[in-house]
């Protein structure tokens, strides 16, 4: 089997599987025989007619999504169950800068094709209701400075990541989001069941202080990332889950005069691979099929895209001409646009000496060179990690957690048949729009960010997979919870 994305070519000898796997605010104290528990209440106001969001998680999604809540319904009570340290990802993210999203994607259409799961479902409304220019006003508006780089990265112009992260709890706190009572870290969601009247039930766990809790919620946001914790979840509640496999990773080479070339070439050369943009994309896309493959197979890299086999013999043979009495390893084309120390690698594994002359080259050495610069292979024996970061394919199926709005378009098409006679034949076309992140299965339940199987290439695709996904389910439970209070007010 062949897996391709550009110019960039891996094969495996496998075949591709994808497994699918309050009343009144109160919160109740778990017993057990078998161990002891200590709690302290979580003191939430008792007004009537108040309701509860819990999001599962304190990440980017999490959090945004919560300030989205809090803004649409002012009244809704929301509390964020966070079991580690709120948004580090985005703490690390962009080593350390926060690559908040990406800038050069206008087009929605182009934008969806940066995401290898999720493509076909995001070319829909998804961007157009909290797309990558919504994302930068938002922090623009709320004080953070923003800049666009060469190749589209968007950054906080302070180049740290704390700028993002502080405006996002300082908004929450004005928001009511995250008092102390209403941020909970250190503290994991085990277990939810749906209770008779439509509302969830969630068990929360301390094990550092031996605490269990209960929390009756009207609304369940799940934006835990790649979290076990959120996949388990969503299984009890009546969801299948994808199995999550890697994203984004580096490739382990077996190679020892590769390791010679470290930070040049066309690619990034690595002490133990091969890294960089093209590295990290061609990851993304063919995540599954590596992880079926365990990390093994073989690239194949077209060094030189521009221009073809036929130009580069030409090219070749008309530098043997002109530099005749000059090492070949000093006097290479420069129309192939790479340096000197990758030019020695590719006549080293062609096995020539850079110190014969170039007259002394024969043409079929020279043409053995252009292929293997058209057609250069590696050995791929492993993954590594992208720095801290770490990105998941897999999930909450797409399909199950969507709510799709359809809109059909016709298109005519000229079809003849004999006799002269002509057929119109009309194709309709069915644009989806992701328009609430509502499951499918369960009632006032929500998913956002890499909890589903939704995961983009490297370049701040993730987080605005993040940011649009909060926001919708955020403004969707905004107005189910304002719905809600004006019907209980009208009673």
């Amino acid at each position: 089997m062949n897996f391709t994305l550009a110019r960039y070519v891996l094969q495996f000898g496998v075949s591709v599987e994808i497994a699918s796997i309050r009343s009144n605010h109160n919160y109740f104290l778990l017993s057990s025989k078998n161990r002891k528990f200590t709690t302290t209440a979580i003191p939430v106001c008792q007004m009537s007619g108040e309701e509860v969001l819990v999001v599962v998680g304190g990440g980017a999604a999490g959090v945004y999504g919560a300030i989205r809540a809090k803004t649409v319904a002012p009244k809704l009570i929301v509390i964020v169950i966070e079991k580690g340290k709120p948004l580090s990802k985005v703490k690390i993210s962009g080593g350390g800068r926060c690559n908040v999203t990406n800038g050069h994607c206008v087009d929605n259409k182009i934008l969806a094709e940066r995401y290898p799961r999720g493509y076909r479902e995001f070319r829909g409304s998804f961007f157009n209701v909290h797309g990558p220019m919504d994302t930068m006003s938002w922090f623009s508006d709320h004080g953070v400075e923003l800049k666009t780089e060469d190749d589209g990265r968007v950054f906080p112009v302070s180049n740290s990541s704390s700028s993002i992260i502080d405006c996002l709890l300082s908004e929450a706190k004005q928001r009511g989001v995250s008092p102390s009572v209403f941020l909970q870290t250190g503290k994991a969601v085990t277990t939810t069941t749906a209770t008779a009247g439509g509302k969830f039930l969630l068990k929360l766990e301390k094990r550092t202080l031996n605490l269990v809790e209960c929390i009756e919620a009207d609304y369940l946001l799940i934006a835990s990332g790649s979290s076990k914790q959120g996949y388990s979840l969503a299984a009890q509640l009546g969801h299948s889950i994808v199995n999550p496999v890697p994203s984004l990773f580096t490739f382990k080479i077996r190679d020892s005069q590769l390791t010679e070339l470290s930070g040049v070439g066309p690619m990034l050369v690595t002490h133990w691979g091969l890294s960089g943009p093209v590295i990290l994309r061609l990851s993304a896309w063919g995540a599954r099929d590596l992880f079926t493959s365990d990390y093994k197979g073989v690239l194949t890299v077209d060094l030189i895209p521009d221009l073809h086999v036929e130009e580069m013999k030409s090219i070749l043979s008309q530098h043997k001409r002109l530099f005749a009495k000059q090492k070949v390893l000093n006097a290479y084309p420069s129309e192939f646009g790479i340096v000197k120390r990758f030019w020695k690698y590719i006549l080293d594994r062609e096995g020539i000496c850079g110190d014969t002359l170039w007259a002394s080259i024969s043409n079929n050495s020279l043409i053995s060179a252009a292929h293997l610069l058209k057609h250069c292979t590696f050995e791929v024996t492993g993954k590594g990690q992208f720095k801290d970061e770490f990105v998941t394919a897999g999930g909450v199926p797409l399909s199950e957690v969507l709510s799709f709005s359809l809109s059909i378009y016709l298109s005519t098409y000229l079809f003849c048949v004999c006799n002269g006679n002509v057929t119109y034949i009309f194709l309709a076309f069915v644009k989806i729009s992701l328009n609430t992140m509502e499951s499918k299965i369960r009632s006032h339940l929500f998913f956002a960010g890499e909890v589903l199987n939704v995961d983009g290439v490297t370049g701040g695709f993730n987080f605005q997979n993040a940011w649009s996904g909060g926001y919708i389910a955020g403004t969707s439970i905004g107005k189910l919870a304002n719905e809600a209070h004006l019907k209980e007010g009208s009673i």
